[in-house]
């Protein structure tokens, strides 16, 4: 060859997938909330205002452990007792789970957090 290099066809990686799309989640699910859904969409969250989004269980907990005054529904086609793990788990989740930071004030701490606070006073 004088003065010509012979081109090379793309190497590829036998066995090697595209990148994944990013994963469907549920409308409970806060956009900085890395974490994925836990399940099917199976309650209802809904805020004072009656404002509501669906969730999967885990989702809904995070949700309704970050409002003032929410509450959950279970939704009709729902795994009996979903409403109820969900307001359980809410209880000792804090608000904004997936925020690092110190939390030192009540309204950064969970519900069984603060009721643990007032025990003793």
């Amino acid at each position: 060859m004088t003065g010509h290099q012979a081109e090379q066809a793309p190497t590829t990686t036998v066995g090697a997938l595209p990148p994944a799309p990013p994963a469907v989640r549920c409308p409970a699910a806060h956009p900085e909330d890395p974490t994925p859904c836990g399940g099917p969409t199976v309650v209802t969250i809904l805020d004072r205002d009656n404002a509501g989004a669906n969730g999967c269980e885990h989702h809904a907990a995070r949700m309704l452990a970050s409002l003032n005054g929410g509450r959950v529904c279970g939704l009709p086609d729902a795994p009996e007792g979903a409403a109820i793990r969900v307001f359980r788990a809410a209880d000792s989740i804090r608000p904004f789970a997936w925020v690092n930071g110190p939390r030192t004030r009540p309204e950064q701490l969970s519900h069984e957090e603060n009721r643990r606070r007032g025990e003793g006073q």
